[in-house]
């Protein structure tokens, strides 16, 4: 856990800020997983620390969400056009 908090910190994940009044912040939890070899056995303890982001109301606490994540065909597209341009 000091390890996950420590790259949070380096990658300057958040920076704290005043809570605007009448607002109240969004807890977090730790979140444990046991990753494993393709023969079974374990090859590393992996914990992370989550915002509980479910206790948010839209319209009050956010406007607007946002996900970055890419589609497989848009990324097989960009593939080929780097192939046929080489």
């Amino acid at each position: 856990m000091n390890k996950e908090i420590r790259a949070l910190q380096e990658n300057h994940t958040w920076y704290l800020i005043g809570l605007p009044y009448g607002k109240t912040p969004i807890g977090c939890k730790w979140v444990y997983k046991i990753k494993h070899k393709a023969n079974g056995t374990i090859e590393r303890h992996k914990v992370r620390l989550v915002a509980k982001g479910y206790t948010q109301l839209e319209g009050i606490d956010y406007l607007d969400t946002f996900s970055p994540v890419a589609k497989l065909t848009t990324v097989r597209l960009l593939l080929t056009i780097v192939a046929v341009k080489k």
